[in-house]
C-alpha cells in the first residue's frame, strides 16, 4: 500500500477542492435542462434572445424601440426568478456550485453581453432619431449578429467549453459607428 497521498481526480478539469461540491450538485441536476457537466441552464440564454428578437423587428417596426428601451439586463439568478422554467429554483441554487473553471468565463461573456446591448440600443435610437433607413438596419444586422455571437460563446460554456470572447472582438463593435 502506498502512504503517498494522492489528489482525488478533477472532472471535467474542475479544481480538487470544488470536486465533491460539483459531483454532489452533478447528480442534483441529472435528468433536468442544466448541464451536468457546468451546472449551468441554456434557459438563460432566452434573455439575450428576445433583445435580438426585438432587435431584429426595428427596420420594419421603429415602434419595436420602445419595446427595446423596456428590456433590461438581468443576471443568472434574476432570471431565473421570473422565468416560468420548469427547474427555476434548482437552477438558482446551482448556480451557486458552478466551478470557477466555467462561472468567471460565463459571468465575463454576460457582463459584455450586457455591454453590447446597451451599446447597441444607444446606436438604434441615434439611427432612429437621424432618419437614415439603412443605416439603421445596416446597424440592427450588426447589433444581432454580435448578440447572437455572445449567445454562441454563452451556449458552449454552459456545454463546457471555456472559450470567452476576444476583447478586441468587443472593442471593434463597440468602436464602430
Amino acid at each position: 500500500m502506498d502512504d503517498q497521498q494522492s489528489s482525488p481526480p478533477s472532472a471535467d478539469g474542475v479544481s480538487p477542492g470544488e470536486l465533491g461540491d460539483f459531483l454532489e450538485w452533478r447528480d442534483r441536476v441529472r435528468g433536468t435542462n442544466i448541464s451536468e457537466k457546468t451546472l449551468l441552464a441554456t434557459d438563460y440564454l432566452n434573455h439575450f434572445n428576445e433583445i435580438v428578437m426585438l432587435i431584429e423587428m426595428i427596420p420594419a417596426m421603429p415602434e419595436m424601440m420602445e419595446e427595446c428601451l423596456s428590456w433590461q439586463p438581468r443576471d443568472y439568478r434574476e432570471h431565473f426568478r421570473e422565468s416560468g422554467f420548469s427547474d427555476r429554483d434548482l437552477a438558482i441554487a446551482a448556480y451557486e456550485h458552478v466551478p470557477a473553471r466555467f462561472r468567471t468565463p460565463f459571468e465575463d461573456t454576460i457582463a459584455r453581453g450586457h455591454q453590447v446591448v446597451a451599446h447597441t440600443l444607444e446606436r438604434l435610437a441615434a439611427d432612429l432619431r437621424s432618419g437614415d433607413t439603412a443605416k439603421l438596419e445596416a446597424d440592427c444586422q450588426a447589433s444581432a449578429a454580435i448578440i447572437h455571437r455572445v449567445i454562441q460563446v454563452a451556449n458552449g460554456i454552459i456545454h463546457g467549453t471555456t472559450h470567452v470572447m476576444e476583447q478586441a472582438e468587443i472593442d471593434q463593435y463597440l468602436g464602430s459607428r
